[in-house]
């Protein structure tokens, strides 16, 4: 496999094949981000896509599941997406699933029509990142869209039948925040009703700029504690139809999981036994991104 740079992946997508369609992030202009800053984003050519395509199915490893990366790679023409699932479900016989990280950009390249294309071809789950439903938090961070564009957005992933899976970050409005960034994101995913959602946790970079907005007490770090209290209105104000949720990413204190609504209580109580200390925390020197 010929990767550029670093190359990223959900957790779910531990086991999966990682193809690399593009360099880089569309966007890129997150402050919280650190990755994807050392090329310039581009699409890699078709033909040495489904070169590494066929390189990897040589070395004959039963691969059930594909991940098309990197960070913006639903941007590609969806002609490109169409030849590269069709390719891998040629030369990966045991392949069930492909996944593929989506942006709200991406998506608005692509109409309704398209969607279902990919879908039809063998698209089956798309990685959102949402970060908060609170709009002035995704200014400060400059996300580049609003929350209700981004409800838009999944919402048309969902009506092509594609599953959804979305990332939210804990911290990610400071203390300053803490009760709008929880109370917000949860009336957007309340109404988004994803498949999935992975919650990470704020983790500085000194790369990135909101470092510089903690060193300078712009933005107020959350402690352990702050998070338990941020996860706990979260989870109690989301009203979901059938939703897996993980926190299990590096990035985290606590790793929970469950599937909501059936679980609200049982994570509720994982968040009791966290402050109270029954459940182990995650040093700080084990977390990262």
């Amino acid at each position: 496999m010929n990767y550029v740079g670093a190359v990223y992946r959900p957790p779910s997508e531990a086991r999966s094949l990682i193809l690399q369609a593009t360099v880089g992030c569309s966007h890129n202009r997150c402050t919280f981000c650190h990755m994807y800053k050392d090329d310039n984003f581009r699409l890699k050519p078709l033909a040495d896509i489904l070169a590494d395509l066929e390189q990897a199915a040589r070395h004959r490893y039963p691969y059930k599941r594909l991940f098309i990366a990197d960070g913006d790679a639903l941007i590609m023409p969806t002609q490109s997406l169409v030849a590269i699932m069709e390719k891998a479900k040629q030369v990966l016989p045991l392949l069930e699933r492909i996944g593929i990280y989506a942006s709200p950009i991406s998506i608005r390249t692509k109409s309704d029509e398209e969607l279902r294309l990919l879908k039809k071809h063998g698209l089956d789950i798309a990685y959102l990142g949402l970060e908060s439903g609170d709009d002035v938090v995704l200014k400060q961070v400059c996300k580049g869209s609003t929350a209700k564009e981004i409800l838009r957005d999944a919402q048309r992933l969902k009506t092509a039948d594609i599953l959804l899976s979305v990332t939210l970050i804990s911290g990610l409005g400071g203390k300053e925040r803490l009760k709008e960034h929880a109370l917000h994101s949860a009336q957007i995913l309340s109404e988004m009703d994803p498949d999935y959602l992975g919650l990470l946790t704020l983790h500085l970079s000194k790369e990135t700029p909101i470092f510089k907005e903690v060193q300078e007490g712009r933005l107020t770090l959350l402690s352990p504690s702050d998070v338990l209290d941020e996860l706990d209105i979260l989870i109690r104000h989301l009203h979901v139809s059938n939703m897996v949720f993980r926190s299990n990413h590096a990035s985290n204190y606590w790793a929970l999981s469950g599937d909501l609504p059936q679980d609200k209580e049982l994570l509720l109580e994982e968040i009791k036994k966290a402050r109270s200390g029954l459940k182990e925390r995650r040093s700080e020197w084990m977390r990262a991104l």
